[in-house]
């Protein structure tokens, strides 16, 4: 038990193992559970003393509630060594390449569900009492035998032969104008500790899911909301299939709510701004 302060107050800390915890939208969920005050976190990094996971340490709360493991999700003994004593996991880590690979089964695929796998495995026999998984919607939408303009949900997959033989691509100066949907990263968070949190979220699947926009329309809208920036942006549009529209309904159904997207755009070109990385 901790106190948090007030006379005759207690509260239970739980600790909770974030593997990949300096991957971007780990390190949000990181900075979430952190700033919720009744968690202990463990993240999973390969490498605690690199400078790139310096971000986690700097995090209100870390100095006394956060613990870097050094683990490979392809070593079960060192996710053992994370996971050991833990509530729950928060399983957000996944191979991400840094250029398109050659051989994405050997250097995707296999090493994805290798790791899935083990973390699973290692928090059933560590009796934790609560694991949740990260995917994509990508598992949901490929599929050409969902009808276009029909909605997806959780009871959709993808078909592995079109995901196998299909690649989006565009060309010279055109820029696709496909629809897509977007989510803010702290509502991504919110999410998953909502899913954690909320017994009934047991044993299904969610998609989070927010908005809905074509490149043209989110062009426009960043250019109201930031009209000092010199925007360097395609002047034609392809018009392409629309993705598929995907339903969060499950996920609002257990009280999740999301951020306006103006809100979302907004926040992204003042960080984009505070970074370096834009400029008037």
């Amino acid at each position: 038990m901790d106190g948090d302060g007030d006379a005759g107050k207690t509260r239970t800390m739980k600790t909770v193992c974030v593997t990949g915890a300096g991957g971007f939208v780990a390190s949000w969920l990181v900075q979430l559970l952190l700033s919720r005050g009744d968690y202990l976190v463990r993240g999973t990094v390969r490498d605690p003393s690199d400078p790139k996971n310096a971000h986690l340490m700097a995090l209100d709360g870390a100095g006394e509630r956060l613990l870097l493991f050094k683990a490979d999700l392809l070593d079960r003994a060192s996710v053992a060594a994370a996971v050991a004593g833990c509530d729950g996991v928060f399983h957000v880590a996944s191979p991400v390449q840094a250029v398109e690979p050659t051989n994405p089964d050997v250097e995707v695929l296999a090493p994805a569900v290798t790791g899935t796998q083990n973390v699973l495995e290692v928090s059933h026999a560590a009796n934790v009492r609560r694991v949740v998984v990260v995917s994509s919607v990508a598992a949901v939408i490929a599929n050409p035998n969902i009808p276009d303009g029909a909605v997806v949900d959780e009871d959709c997959w993808s078909d592995e032969d079109y995901c196998r033989a299909t690649k989006d691509y565009c060309a010279g100066e055109n820029t696709d104008e496909k629809r897509r949907n977007m989510v803010d990263v702290r509502d991504v968070a919110d999410a998953l500790v909502l899913t954690y949190e909320t017994p009934e979220a047991s044993g299904r699947r969610y998609i989070c899911s927010a908005h809905s926009m074509k490149v043209s329309e989110m062009v426009g809208l960043v250019s109201s909301l930031h009209p000092d920036l010199k925007l360097h942006y395609p002047r034609k549009f392809v018009q392409m299939e629309d993705e598929k529209g995907v339903s969060s309904k499950w996920l609002q159904a257990l009280g999740w709510k999301f951020r306006a997207v103006e809100e979302t755009l907004r926040d992204t070109i003042d960080s984009y701004k505070a970074a370096g990385i834009l400029k008037n």
